[in-house]
């Protein structure tokens, strides 16, 4: 069945209000152009708030794509959570892949920073919640997570209030722990990815001062989008 993005405020396990049963004007345009839909056909509707409704496309005279609901389901949120705060990579094009898997192995909150060896200084936040829409449908998920617009990184620091705090990072003078074997389970978790130009030393104090620890992910050394999505992969496998 097809799944289809319809955003509101919705009461969980209640029924989207009639006045909004119908798809968005790009979601109209890809059941009836391009999947080729007609009224009678079966479809699916998520609020990405964790309700999906199971739907039929109903007879309809303008642009718009209307359904009647014929049942809902509500998935309750998982019993972690993972947020990846990441600087934004120089190519833009790296962070968006980053994004599409991420929401596609599961991540619940993602907030973006700029660090002091930050390349970009800018990021349109729009672009990449289009994206992860697109992702969250295709993975047939019924939870968008949520998307920070970019902050210097002392702000960032003060938005944390994950108790599992960690920063992918090698340290000089300390063994090297892995995030798999830093990590408990069933937590909630904060993961700090620098820059392609690193943290400074400055922002690792900061990050120490604010209770992170350093944890590494693996032995070689990883571009942002690789470790960004490596942390979100390590902890969603330790959960599973």
């Amino acid at each position: 069945m097809h799944l289809f993005y319809q955003p509101g405020e919705f009461t969980p396990g209640v029924a989207l209000p009639d006045a909004v049963l119908h798809l968005t004007e790009d979601d109209s345009r890809h059941a009836m152009k391009t999947l080729r839909l007609k009224p009678g056909d079966s479809i699916a509707v998520t609020d990405g708030r964790g309700n999906r409704h199971s739907a039929i496309i109903t007879p309809s005279t303008g642009k718009l794509t209307t359904f009647r609901i014929t049942n809902t389901r509500t998935t309750p949120p998982r019993p972690f959570s993972i947020r990846i705060c990441v600087a934004p990579t120089k190519s833009l094009d790296r962070i968006e892949w980053f994004v599409e898997k991420a929401v596609e192995i599961g991540v619940e909150r993602v907030s973006f920073f700029f660090g002091k060896h930050s390349e970009r200084r800018v990021l349109k936040l729009e672009r990449i919640e289009k994206i992860a829409v697109a992702a969250m449908k295709q993975s047939l998920q019924s939870w968008l997570p949520q998307f920070d617009d970019a902050v210097p990184f002392s702000e960032l620091l003060q938005t944390i209030s994950e108790p599992q705090r960690f920063v992918a990072h090698l340290p000089d003078s300390e063994p090297p722990v892995n995030l798999s074997k830093s990590a408990t389970p069933g937590g909630s978790y904060v993961v700090l990815i620098g820059p392609e130009g690193d943290f400074s030393d400055n922002e690792l104090q900061q990050a120490t001062d604010a209770g992170f620890r350093m944890a590494t992910l693996g032995p070689n050394r990883l571009r942002t989008e690789t470790a960004a999505l490596t942390a979100c992969q390590v902890l969603n496998f330790i959960n599973f």
